[in-house]
């Protein structure tokens, strides 16, 4: 269930799909709903961050609460002046669409968009998900 928005400004970058932000005096770590991003270590994990970083750091954002993850962690849809953080994190080729978790199916036609373009990640031919990349390891 989605919550009322709240007003929030943004006062770190943690990766290509975390933040954390001050919201209404409480500081909170966002994971951007419905995308997964690089890991820091694993191709073009810095520049999924610094994409993220560009779009919100010091900006004020819109924050629509999803749920809470695994590790006790707000997911949220992320807007930054005006911009959904996690649909141009797609645009860009800045992380994957996050199968496990997506209700916007219009995304995927951007994940293809981007990788047709061979934007970001999509440079790759066989760019590896974070959620199997541990396992390469």
């Amino acid at each position: 269930m989605l919550s009322t928005p709240i007003l929030c400004f943004i006062i770190a970058v943690l990766s290509g799909d975390i933040v954390v932000a001050n919201c209404d005096h409480h500081q909170i770590v966002i994971r951007i709903a419905e995308i997964d991003a690089p890991e820091k270590r694993q191709d073009f994990g810095l520049s999924s961050r610094q994409s993220l970083v560009e779009l919100c750091l010091y900006k004020n954002a819109e924050v629509v609460k999803k749920t809470e993850d695994n590790f006790g962690h707000t997911v949220a849809y992320v807007k930054c002046s005006g911009k959904n953080a996690g649909t141009e994190q797609i645009k860009r080729g800045m992380a994957w669409v996050f199968d496990k978790y997506v209700t916007n199916t219009e995304l995927y036609t951007l994940q293809e968009q981007a990788k047709s373009e061979h934007k970001g990640l999509w440079q790759n031919p066989a760019p590896i998900p974070p959620w199997e990349w541990p396992k390469t390891k």
